[in-house]
């Protein structure tokens, strides 16, 4: 036994939050200090930093053992031996009966408390006695978070109870409970947290738009939390004129109730007796008009719950905003509902409805219903407004496409003509939010939009009605309709008012001044805009509304100048296949079209795909226009830079050449095109080992950029970049070590961390301290660019790809032989599979493995790999190639190790230049 007051970190599962409260009193009351899990901690601290510190800081860890806290979902059960078990003293304490199989392993030997089934005092004493043996430390300790009681109320009203020893309340007509509810742990603790602590007001009001489920959230808190109140009492609230009738049911079931009073003294009879009563609990739902209602919320020691579409509680409760699912949870829903679904298809049916709770159940309802998944989201794309009417949703009052039919009937109703025309409008653009400065600045040249267009309050007094329905999220300076709630809007508009509507949203999109998609500056801006501009519906409108071409262009422009390739060949794709259909393929904006997907093609690596596409648009425009015409150029320029990225380094540089001459001729020395024709060029000699041409090229092209462009731009960034790459070749590692530390600062800063120059200036800076001996500093650099890439580009992008390359060369001279032979294994195989066996960078990972080989003193294997490796290179590089040279090199010094001294000299007998045995990392 001891009486020294401990830290005691309390670790629980969400559902089990009564328990934790119940537990957390008890050990304060005993004189420790208590962190609840997640209880303790403010919205928006990191919860694994907090949970780390707190199991650092603590002296033991009290969990909370039961079926929830074991559950395959709960990061604890896969971490427990990093996080829980080897962290000093853990108390396991049994909160409800578990076998040997739902506890796992390490965890199986550990003694265990039980406190389910035990009466509260026998509970208490159990639970002491595991933390700290027999008796309890003395003194008058105050559990924090306990709202403040009335005078006159009960001595324990404060007091958490023990979950177990009691049933439903006294008082209790809340609906079953929902056997499928799922997530929504963090708003949970968040409603609970607020509800309990003196911190906060005890009246909550959770709101959001319609379909997101804040009565399964409310209804979920009531039955989990039962335990914790004497009186709950359910008011479907909706018409608050009803509330005095609502309210003296309750009196009634509380037995205060004068049958000759009336229904209003009996309603405030029952908020005068809750002023003096503990624990109960109030929820009234769907509660509109917050004004009405505030007359009626009582006071005192109670909690209030009010779920709401309308999100203007200001003054009356503590607001609570309840948004769609996590992507986790909606999966988790659609898993658990269609145990046959995978996390993939989950995923994507997830995404297409938007994560709305609503939607998802009713998706669930359909696809047990007999329909498949391949169908359903067939339905779901060609006829979103009819599906939405399907599927089984008892917890719900009605289907969603009936919530948005209630609430749009409710606008004309209204006569809000305005707010309905709106919403139209908004149904129309993307699903993302809107910005409010587009309406503003659009507005006098809307045409759907009654009223006076120089009505300053037309905006707000338009979002404040559709706020209070819940069709919109609203935030500082944008608000935003659900994507199924937009199509369902667009389904019940007329063929002639959406050509209106679609004229109105291309006035919106081509209104809005983004500058230069080549400028990061813009980039935010262009997000915004090309969200939009991206959506099918929006994109489609291109047919009747040809100004919009030219600004889904310049979007996809800005995708790939963005480094978000993957998304730039999506649409860009898309517009060309319905674009070509419609004009033709030799119309401009197709080929241009083409050329931004051939552009995408490179960026993600697929180099083949690119060159086809690029010499189809070439041989195009070479006809349409000419040779020389600036369109062609670009072709041409394009289909070089391609070439050499597939390793015909001669091709590419001859083709440059030209399009550098006539670039010069045509555009001028200092035209950025002709610049970038002259930048690549440099790269060409780069690639083919001309280094004094390379350096001589890229200086002038740097100087020229820096003139003309600036110092920060993105090509001038490149300039630099590579004019240090071809230093650190020349062998000034120093020098090129500056230069890299200034453009990935720079690249970093106007950029961003995860755009693909920003990694490749890291990668190259890594390869520079490589060079330099700083191996454990490169490794660490170079550990992150991989795993930066392969979330930003894949893992069989090429640059992923010299990523692990570099590693594992950085590993071999480490003396980590069996792990760099591992990773050199697996780049050949992929790099064969991905640029070909041929390719430049395929022969140099062979090279490397070879490397790795002959310092695992398997010579044999080492020269066999080399002989094949020379053997291509020679075929495809040439001999004079400095790959070729330095393969030749390596070859020899192997079979000298070998004993093979005859076949060594042989090789070398015209005195090849020395080369580093293992190949550096790409300039890129």
């Amino acid at each position: 036994m001891t009486d020294t007051a401990q830290r005691l970190f309390v670790s629980y599962a969400g559902l089990d939050r009564a328990w934790a409260e119940w537990v957390g009193w008890q050990l304060k009351q005993a004189g420790h200090q208590v962190e609840l899990d997640r209880w303790s901690w403010r919205t928006g601290d990191d919860f694994v930093q907090k949970m780390n510190a707190a199991l650092d800081e603590a002296d033991a860890v009290v969990a909370l053992f039961s079926k929830n806290y074991f559950a395959p979902e709960r990061w604890t059960r896969e971490e427990w031996a990093a996080n829980f078990a080897v962290r000093g003293r853990l108390v396991p304490v049994v909160i409800e009966p578990l076998t040997d199989d739902d506890i796992p392993v390490i965890l199986a030997g550990k003694l265990r408390q039980d406190l389910h089934g035990l009466d509260e005092t026998s509970a208490a004493s159990a639970l002491l006695e595991a933390v700290h043996g027999p008796g309890t430390p003395a003194g008058p300790f105050d559990f924090p978070g306990v709202t403040a009681v009335a005078p006159d109320a009960k001595p324990d009203s404060g007091r958490p109870r023990l979950p177990s020893s009691v049933g439903l309340p006294e008082v209790w007509n809340v609906r079953r409970r929902n056997p499928d509810f799922s997530g929504r742990e963090d708003v949970l603790e968040q409603l609970r947290s607020g509800l309990v602590s003196g911190r906060q007001a005890v009246i909550q009001a959770l709101h959001g738009m319609g379909g997101i489920g804040k009565t399964q959230v409310a209804l979920e808190y009531a039955h989990r939390f039962a335990s914790q109140y004497d009186l709950v009492w359910w008011i479907d609230a909706e018409l608050a004129d009803q509330l005095p009738v609502r309210f003296t049911e309750f009196a009634t079931r509380l037995g205060i109730a004068k049958p000759d009073a009336g229904t209003e003294a009996n309603a405030h009879a029952l908020v005068q007796y809750l002023r003096s009563r503990q624990r109960w609990l109030l929820i009234l739902d769907n509660a509109e008009q917050p004004d009405q209602i505030e007359p009626w919320l009582p006071e005192g020691p109670g909690h209030v719950l009010i779920t709401s579409r309308d999100p203007d509680w200001s003054g009356i409760a503590h607001r609570g905003n309840l948004d769609t699912f996590t992507r986790v949870e909606s999966v988790t829903y659609l898993r658990t509902r269609s145990p046959g679904m995978t996390a993939e298809q989950a995923d994507h049916l997830a995404n297409e409805l938007g994560d709305l709770p609503l939607a998802l159940t009713q998706a669930a309802g359909v696809l047990s219903s007999g329909m498949s998944l391949e169908r359903y989201e067939q339905l779901l794309s060609a006829n979103t407004a009819r599906i939405m009417a399907e599927g089984n949703a008892r917890d719900y009052l009605v289907s969603l496409a009936a919530t948005v039919e209630i609430s749009v009937a409710r606008l004309a109703d209204e006569h809000a003509h305005a707010a309905t025309a709106l919403l139209r409008l908004a149904a129309f653009l993307g699903p993302e939010p809107i910005p409010l400065a587009w309406l503003e600045a659009a507005r006098p040249r809307l045409t759907t939009i009654p009223g006076d267009p120089d009505d300053p309050m037309w905006l707000r007094d338009a979002l404040q009605r559709l706020g209070r329905l819940g069709l919109i999220r609203l935030d500082f300076d944008a608000f935003q309709v659900h994507r199924l709630t937009q199509a369902i809007i667009r389904a019940q508009t007329s063929a002639d008012l959406a050509v209106a509507t679609r004229r109105d949203t291309t006035t919106v999109l081509t209104s809005v001044d983004i500058g230069d998609p080549e400028s990061p500056a813009g980039w935010p801006t262009w997000n915004v805009v090309t969200a939009h501009l991206g959506a099918p519906h929006v994109s489609s409108a291109a047919t009747e509304h040809p100004e919009l071409r030219s600004a889904l262009l310049r979007a996809v422009y800005f995708l790939l100048c963005s480094g978000q390739p993957r998304a730039a060949h999506d649409l860009g794709m898309a517009l060309h296949e319905v674009w070509s259909a419609e004009v033709g393929p030799y119309d401009r904006d197709v080929l241009t079209c083409a050329q931004y997907v051939g552009h995408a093609n490179a960026s993600l690596g697929q180099y083949v795909n690119a060159r086809s596409i690029i010499e189809d648009t070439l041989a195009r425009r070479r006809r349409d226009l000419g040779e020389d015409h600036p369109d062609t150029l670009q072709s041409a320029n394009d289909l070089a830079s391609t070439l050499r990225e597939l390793g015909e380094y001669d091709t590419a540089r001859r083709m440059l050449e030209d399009a550098l001459e006539r670039r010069v001729r045509v555009l001028g020395e200092d035209h950025p095109d002709t610049l970038t024709s002259a930048g690549n060029l440099a790269g060409a000699f780069y690639s083919l080992g001309k280094l004094t041409e390379a350096r001589r090229t890229e200086e002038d092209v740097l100087a020229r950029r820096a003139r003309v462009l600036g110092e920060d731009h993105p090509d001038t960034l490149t300039s630099t970049n590579n004019l240090a790459s071809i230093l650190g070749d020349l062998g000034d590692f120093a020098e090129a070590r500056r230069m890299h530390e200034g453009v990935l600062a720079r690249r970093v800063r106007v950029l961003g961390e995860d755009h693909p120059d920003t990694l490749s200036s890291a990668n190259n800076l890594a390869n520079t301290l490589h060079h330099l001996g700083e191996t454990a500093e490169a490794r660490r650099m170079q550990e992150g660019v991989l795993a930066r890439r392969v979330r930003v580009l894949g893992e069989d992008h090429p640059d992923s790809l010299n990523s692990v390359n570099n590693i594992a060369s950085i590993l071999g001279d480490l003396g980590d032989f069996a792990e760099a032979r591992r990773m050199q294994e697996d780049v050949l195989a992929r790099r064969a599979r991905v640029l070909g066996e041929d390719h430049p960078d395929t022969l140099s990972s062979a090279n490397n493995l070879a490397g790795i080989l002959y310092d695992l003193h398997r010579h044999s294997e080492a020269i066999e790999i080399l002989k094949d490796v020379r053997a291509r290179s020679l075929r495809v590089l040439g001999a004079k190639h400095p790959d070729s040279v330095r393969f030749t090199q390596n070859l020899a010094t192997v079979l000298k190790a070998a004993g093979r001294t005859y076949e060594a000299q042989q090789l070398t007998a015209q005195k090849a230049k020395k080369n580093s045995r293992r190949a550096g990392g790409k300039r890129k």
